[in-house]
């Protein structure tokens, strides 16, 4: 039986024809995606905005009823709920997001959750309450600033490695492909105004981890082109190596796509917006790795003899004194 082929054998499609048009849309969809930050803000989720925070048991069961629960607190109307297992399956940890005003109001917040355990007392008997405490907007700005240096942290080393396992001019390329993605992503979740929780920083380093591996795959054969091929013009060798490597992105991208979509359609709603960004940053990360790290290479002045050992005054004079010159 013939197999099926996705990509067909031999494909010489020139990528690196509309590198300059690319690299433009792509800064400005960089400087677009801070504006948006500027202007409208991030919707930050109870991990970064601070909230009320209850624990409960249940008594008389093994599992906590999670799902239930989430739509239960939802429907009372403080926004969508973050319901994790907190210590054990049948103990969570509920949080909601409070009123602006709750905070400076004294037993606001107390009494919101408090209304939440009565919530759920009166649906489930064996409830026991363990806690009612308010996370203030000082501990979950701590939150934030962790998770903005944790994305640093990774996009440094990840870069660091690239430039270790490679040349420096690769670094720079993979840094600067890093940088579109998680700018492209954050910025598409400020025009959609969609909750940015932990769980979004997550499907973040998700989508750096992505976009390295891919980026890799077409660097190292980059790589191996230069080796091989050292009188052909640094774009044609590109496209070569994109289009070598085509096949595998292809099928990497559509297996992931594939088990994104029914998540994405038909998961829980406390997914989609996790779901939503791997979904976006599959995309964005393929093509970073195409029109962003490519293209970085030609500028920095990569040609076919930049990474070739240059023979020293010594190796010259050994070669003349064997008769090899």
């Amino acid at each position: 039986m013939k197999l099926l082929k996705l990509v067909p054998d031999n494909t010489n499609i020139k990528f690196l024809k509309l590198r300059v048009p690319f690299f433009v849309l792509s800064i400005v969809l960089i400087i677009g995606s801070w504006a948006a930050v500027a202007v409208n803000g991030l919707n930050f989720g109870v991990d970064f905005a601070g909230g009320q925070e209850v624990r409960m048991t249940f008594e008389e069961r093994e599992t906590a009823p999670i799902p239930s629960l989430r739509e239960l607190v939802g429907g009372l109307g403080y926004g969508e709920p973050v319901v994790q297992e907190f210590g054990g399956p049948n103990a969570v940890s509920i949080r909601v997001r409070l009123p602006e005003d709750a905070e400076d109001t004294p037993g606001a917040a107390t009494a919101i959750g408090d209304r939440v355990i009565a919530a759920i007392a009166a649906e489930y008997p064996d409830a026991r309450t363990d806690g009612n405490d308010t996370v203030s907007g000082k501990v979950a700005g701590e939150f934030r600033n962790s998770a903005v240096l944790a994305l640093l942290a990774a996009m440094a080393a990840v870069s660091f490695y690239i430039w270790i396992r490679f040349e420096w001019q690769f670094g720079v390329g993979a840094m600067f492909a890093l940088v579109h993605d998680v700018s492209v992503t954050v910025g598409l979740f400020a025009l959609t105004q969609m909750e940015f929780s932990l769980q979004i920083v997550a499907a973040i380093l998700a989508i750096i981890g992505y976009s390295l591996n891919d980026t890799i795959v077409v660097y190292d054969r980059i790589r191996e082109n230069l080796k091989k091929y050292r009188k052909m013009p640094l774009p044609e060798l590109l496209d070569l190596s994109v289009n070598e490597t085509l096949a595998r992105t292809v099928m990497t991208s559509l297996t992931l796509f594939i088990a994104l979509v029914p998540l994405l359609l038909f998961g829980p709603p406390s997914l989609f917006g996790m779901v939503a960004a791997i979904t976006a940053g599959l995309f964005i990360g393929t093509y970073s790795s195409i029109y962003m790290a490519g293209p970085l290479l030609i500028w920095m002045g990569v040609t076919s003899n930049s990474f070739v050992p240059q023979e020293s005054a010594m190796d010259r004079q050994e070669k003349i004194a064997r008769g090899e010159v």
